[in-house]
């Protein structure tokens, strides 16, 4: 399969300038180790003109956009690729209000869409963090009245974050994570979720991470102002930053699909060339999720 490479968006769109170069890419990469009949799982099928196939058993038509997560797109396959090409080479991403007037469609379809990109960037959970491993809290929304530090009672949204850093001290992964609050209950989603239990890990001297050490080699130092975590508060003020200036504010519920976007793209900086090719992908391997389910989550 000849794959997508680059962040070239002039390429990009030599490469796919119609809906039907759209599903050529996906056929070749949906039936790519072969072809499984979704009715009676046979093995044999013909390719037809609009690259979906037929079983030679049962006549059952797969299109390639069926049960991906491009299934029943109605604006078009091609504006679909281009919002998970921006959505995966650019730097900051883009909100829903300019994608609709950027590709006119509606901003609630855009952003309907846009959840569903941030499912397939979901990491897979396969690959815990392992060597140098540091972990933190922070809080996104705006200053509250006498709601200072990890105040239970605050309105804003809580979450945990962990860093894995290479030999010179560089960020090599990032993870974050919405919590319900700060009990140790709390911070452990993230250890059960993307940390290694052969990991180091390091944290502040926060009480609520001492029943964890049970399980996890912990080492609880001093913050000194975040001196001594200089890594994650730089990647924590990234986040926030991030969603502060693109979307100016997200909800509750949809936080955790913001987080897997921005750590989709930072834990894939090394390798842009193929960023794209992983999104489809993953978008195709995921298996289609309806509006309700979004809607609800």
């Amino acid at each position: 399969m000849d794959i997508f490479k680059g962040q070239n968006l002039l390429e990009f769109s030599d490469r796919f300038k119609t809906d039907d170069d759209c599903k050529k890419y996906l056929s070749e990469m949906k039936w790519y180790t072969g072809y499984i009949c979704k009715k009676c799982n046979h093995r044999k099928s013909q390719l037809r003109k609009d690259f979906s196939r037929i079983c030679n058993l049962c006549s059952h038509i797969e299109s390639p956009s069926s049960n991906t997560l491009f299934h029943k797109v109605k604006f078009g396959l091609r504006k679909a690729f281009f919002i998970c090409f921006e959505m995966s080479t650019s730097t900051k991403s883009l909100s829903a209000s300019y994608i609709s007037v950027r590709y006119g469609v509606a901003e609630t379809t855009a952003r309907l869409f846009m959840h569903k990109i941030r499912e397939a960037m979901k990491s897979s959970e396969n690959n815990p963090m392992d060597g140098e491993v540091h972990i933190d809290e922070f809080v996104v929304g705006g200053k509250e009245t006498g709601k200072q530090g990890r105040s239970y009672s605050s309105k804003k949204k809580k979450a945990v974050c962990a860093v894995q850093l290479t030999q010179t001290g560089k960020v090599k992964r990032f993870y974050a994570l919405k919590i319900n609050d700060f009990s140790s209950k709390s911070l452990k989603g993230i250890f059960d979720k993307h940390i290694s239990k052969q990991a180091n890990v390091t944290t502040d001297e926060w009480r609520g991470y001492r029943p964890i050490s049970d399980e996890y080699k912990i080492e609880q130092i001093i913050s000194k102002n975040g001196m001594n975590f200089k890594a994650i508060h730089t990647m924590i003020h990234q986040v926030k930053s991030w969603i502060r200036t693109t979307y100016s504010w997200v909800s509750g519920k949809h936080i955790n699909r913001y987080f897997d976007e921005f750590c989709f793209r930072i834990n894939r900086s090394n390798s842009k060339e193929t960023i794209f090719n992983n999104l489809i992908q993953k978008m195709v391997n995921t298996g289609k999720i309806y509006q309700t389910q979004i809607i609800g989550n």
